[in-house]
């Protein structure tokens, strides 16, 4: 049997395709998102078609080289839509259906949230992503029954709301994904738009960049550059003043999320096929 070793390059960098990475049991759930924390562990987000199996793990631990180190969330997580790490290593889930935003423990233990579960409009409506930013402000993008971005205090107070349904700049179709970057800037992938929208902290508009078909997902660099994923499937690099550094196709059907680890490499959850594909960072 054949095998390929497939490249792709983004700007100067070069990646080799690697998947499916990681092992969990069988028939868990679809990939939904990806994320890493500062150990390299990666927790991998899985969604349920059903609401009744709370034995199930919604979100599965591995190691920085993908072997399964455990699974939990079934008995909190209704419908995980996407996920993200802080500082402190907790695991923040979007709880888009219950209309909630959770923190836990690395171990899966409920430390508190954003939002009054199973209440919409408290403040949120289905919300989509999360990022906390390194000036300490949670910002959630609410984007499937909304076209909102609320911006949340460290202790969690709901500092300001920005955003409406339209086509001008600072409104929304469907805010999906939100990165947030040392130099204040608050990154919202418009995906029914076409477009990804740039904000300063206070939700005043800096940048609208082009040149996307239904962007998905973000991540960004300690560089300042962001890694946009969208449904051509593309995988896209920007520059931190919004120039396109390199785009590449190392997906199938699209990745509904990514995130970077600390080694440099990049992982993309992949919801048709479901699995986890590495881009391992060649030097």
């Amino acid at each position: 049997m054949s095998t390929h070793d497939l490249i792709v390059a983004l700007g100067e960098a070069r990646y080799r395709v690697e998947r499916p990475f990681g092992t969990w049991p069988a028939n868990s759930g679809f990939v939904s998102d990806v994320a890493v924390d500062g150990r390299g562990h990666v927790f991998v987000l899985l969604r349920h078609d059903s609401l009744t199996q709370p034995d199930d793990s919604r979100v599965i631990e591995l190691s920085p080289d993908g072997a399964h180190l455990g699974g939990w969330g079934g008995d909190t997580i209704a419908d995980g839509h996407m996920l993200t790490t802080d500082a402190d290593g907790r695991v923040i889930v979007v709880d888009r259906d219950m209309h909630e935003v959770i923190w836990f423990s690395a171990g899966g233990e409920r430390l508190g949230q954003l939002g009054g579960r199973g209440i919409p409009q408290s403040p949120f409506n289905h919300p989509t992503d999360i990022s906390v930013s390194p000036w300490g402000d949670i910002y959630v993008a609410d984007g499937y029954a909304a076209n909102h971005v609320h911006r949340f205090s460290a202790d969690g107070q709901l500092l300001a709301t920005w955003g409406q349904l339209g086509f001008e700049a600072g409104e929304f179709g469907e805010p999906h994904g939100i990165w947030t970057f040392a130099d204040g800037r608050v990154v919202v992938i418009d995906r029914t738009r076409d477009r990804v929208q740039v904000f300063d902290r206070d939700g005043n508009v800096l940048d609208v960049w082009e040149g996307f078909y239904r962007p998905v997902a973000i991540w960004g660099d300690p560089q300042g550059r962001a890694y946009i994923t969208d449904q051509v499937p593309s995988l896209h690099l920007i520059g931190a003043d919004g120039v396109r550094l390199g785009r590449a196709r190392p997906v199938l059907n699209g990745a509904h999320g990514l995130f970077g680890t600390p080694d440099g490499d990049l992982l993309l959850a992949e919801s048709n096929p479901s699995r986890i594909t590495r881009l391992r960072l060649l030097r």
